[in-house]
């Protein structure tokens, strides 16, 4: 059998599996059998999940779960989750706990400004290109006019077209920056359809289109939330000590990259969880947001602290091109019900939810590095992944739950523990 293929992509997905199967599967019975499992039974849902991608086989499942009891500009709210990694919920809940009794989390979006650019190359005058830029702009514009009459109805559309020189970086080199308002939408598919209309009536002899496409680092479509309390209710024991401990651990991953990397990551844990669990562009929401960390020159916290007259603030300030229309929130179902927990948000009321529960899972982190450690918070959930790799019962997951409350656990030892339970 041959491990390469042609065609394939016109294969039904039964020839395709099969294939797989005969090429791949060490064991051909079991992978197959798994495959199946998780399809889903309900067949006009499967085929909606089928035609979302090219070549499907199957559905991976991550947990969907939910964070209750956030406070956002005194607003109760329950956040959807979709995550597989261990504590991240339970973080996120016991964080909104905490700050619930506090005030709650504040939030508020700064700018909605997205951009996309048509690069290209011209080797003429600057000042003649200048001109030529000049006298086309508005047709430009109006050149998109079917494409943006629907979003200016709204109250969105293209903002401006600039024309800049990037000479300096490459030889040659320039192009058309274009902002834009997309609303509710996220606006991908508008943004890139308005730039290739704009690239062709900019087209011209001495000039060469290399690209038309957005850009997902928007630092102009810029949220902030925070927490703050006063130092005294910051802590139960010596609240000052730790509100200062808590300080220094955001300054040191402002100070040092290999530390501000797994700072952001665990921002993102949060961020990506309520991105993907309301059918929004993850992978986009972090390129951007690591391209922000890093605008001063050097990789650094998206998230900051103070105190200040007796006051403990913690914010963070982080670009989100996000969308509550178009795309999959409305195609899959339960991106459509994880807006409808959220109270079906505008784009900028989902942008304040996502940027707090971002900010919740950094105090998270931060909280338990600066008190506990790491690791307590961890190993519970750690533990219970054991179990299951080593098929444990209900009673079974009772008594080693018990006997390893509050140690750090390995594989080994758990095995061993399980092996003696059933001698």
């Amino acid at each position: 059998m041959s491990k390469t293929i042609t065609g394939f992509s016109k294969f039904s997905k039964g020839e395709k599996i099969n294939w797989l199967a005969n090429n791949f599967f060490s064991d051909k019975e079991q992978g197959i059998k798994t495959i199946h499992q998780y399809w889903n039974s309900n067949e006009k849902l499967q085929q909606i999940h089928d035609e979302f991608i090219e070549n499907t086989i199957s559905n991976f499942y991550i947990p969907y779960a939910i964070a209750p009891n956030f406070i956002i500009n005194n607003k109760p709210y329950t956040i959807p989750m979709a995550v597989e990694e261990s504590s991240v919920v339970a973080a996120a809940s016991l964080v909104a706990k905490f700050w619930g009794t506090r005030g709650g989390f504040k939030a508020e979006v700064l700018s909605t400004v997205k951009i996309g650019q048509v690069h290209f190359m011209y080797e003429g005058d600057f000042t003649d290109l200048e001109d030529y830029f000049n006298s086309v702009k508005t047709k430009l514009i109006s050149s998109t006019n079917s494409i943006t009459q629907n979003m200016r109805k709204r109250g969105g559309g293209i903002l401006d077209i600039e024309l800049r020189d990037k000479t300096t970086e490459l030889d040659n080199y320039f192009q058309l920056h274009v902002t834009f308002e997309t609303m509710d939408s996220m606006g991908a598919n508008f943004i890139n359809s308005c730039l290739e209309t704009i690239a062709n009536a900019f087209k011209k002899e001495d000039i060469q289109i290399i690209m038309s496409i957005l850009s997902n680092y928007v630092p102009e479509c810029l949220v902030r939330a925070e927490v703050s309390c006063k130092v005294e209710d910051f802590f139960d024991i010596n609240p000052k000590h730790f509100a200062e401990k808590f300080i220094q651990a955001v300054n040191i991953a402002n100070a040092e990259p290999h530390r501000a990397v797994t700072h952001n990551k665990g921002i993102m844990n949060g961020i990506d969880a309520v991105v993907l669990a309301t059918g929004n562009d993850f992978r986009a929401v972090e390129a951007g947001a690591h391209a922000y960390a890093s605008k001063s020159g050097r990789y650094k916290s998206l998230t900051n602290a103070k105190v200040e007259n007796g006051i403990f603030t913690f914010w963070i300030e982080i670009p989100l091109a996000l969308g509550t229309v178009g795309g999959l929130t409305k195609l899959h179902p339960l991106a459509k019900l994880s807006l409808d927990i959220l109270q079906n948000p505008s784009a900028k009321e989902l942008m304040q939810i996502v940027a707090v529960a971002g900010l919740a899972q950094n105090f998270a982190a931060l909280k338990a590095l600066t008190t506990t450690g790491i690791q307590q918070g961890h190993m519970k959930m750690h533990l219970m992944n054991i179990l299951n790799q080593l098929e444990a019962n209900l009673h079974e997951k009772k008594v080693i739950t018990d006997k390893f409350q509050g140690k750090t656990v390995s594989y080994n030892d758990i095995a061993a523990a399980l092996h003696e339970m059933r001698i």
